[in-house]
């Protein structure tokens, strides 16, 4: 399983019926909310000017707009999630990371929410990222542990996930383009109560076999590792 193969990536977002069914897992969750966090990252800087990539329907960038009233441009590769943002009001548009758009020192702001490991070349996006931020603007950046969600994924039999862009390496590759770099780690439990959010969670992976899951008792536990990267760019 490649979670940065453009095809696979193309097909788990073409609609938004796989990320429904992994956002279930997290209905019944213990810790911190990782989001939050992320969105606090970008508050903390009262920028005026934030470009999301990767954004999803476009949630946080809604309420980023809403409620620090600044202004948000949202891209993303899915034509589908580009529409449901602009359903919520978000300025939405497909495009690439790894090939922005927008005029050097553009953005305040940066978040990149879960949406790294799923680039072919993780270091030209952000080259990217870094161009189009002013200078001393920041990244924020969300990402997962490689130990996020073990025990779900050691009952579907899948292997250890491919270190793009994780807790454990996001750091280096951060620095080698950031002037700072700090890492933010946000832990704790989901406890899954059902078998369909289980079969729901495997069903919507882009696995090229089917996957026999491995005995399991409800309800299951699993642990939620997540980290939320703030970067520099150098003044």
């Amino acid at each position: 399983m490649s979670l940065n193969d453009p095809g696979s990536v193309a097909r788990q977002y073409a609609t938004e019926g796989n990320l429904e069914a992994r956002r279930a897992l997290y209905a019944d969750g213990e810790g911190p909310d990782p989001r939050q966090v992320a969105f606090a990252a970008v508050a903390e800087i009262a920028p005026r000017r934030v470009l999301e990539v990767g954004g999803g329907p476009g949630e946080l960038a809604a309420r980023i707009r809403e409620e620090l009233g600044c202004d948000v441009v949202m891209v993303d590769v899915s034509p589908r999630m580009v529409e449901l943002a602009r359903a919520r009001g978000v300025d939405a548009e497909v495009g690439d990371a790894q090939r922005l758009r927008f005029e050097d020192g553009t953005f305040d702001c940066v978040l990149a929410a879960w949406m790294l490991f799923h680039l072919p070349h993780v270091d030209v996006g952000l080259a990217e990222l870094v161009r189009v931020l002013r200078p001393g603007g920041r990244l924020v950046a969300a990402t997962n542990a490689d130990e996020h969600m073990r025990e779900l994924r050691a009952i579907a039999s899948l292997g250890p996930v491919q270190p793009v862009f994780t807790r454990e390496n996001g750091g280096e590759l951060l620095g080698r383009r950031f002037a700072e770099v700090e890492r933010r780690d946000v832990d704790g439990w989901l406890t899954i109560r059902d078998r369909e959010t289980v079969e729901g969670f495997v069903a919507s992976l882009d696995l090229e076999t089917h996957t026999e899951l491995e005995p399991y008792e409800l309800p299951l536990r699993s642990r939620r590792a997540c980290s939320v990267f703030v970067a520099t760019k150098a003044a």
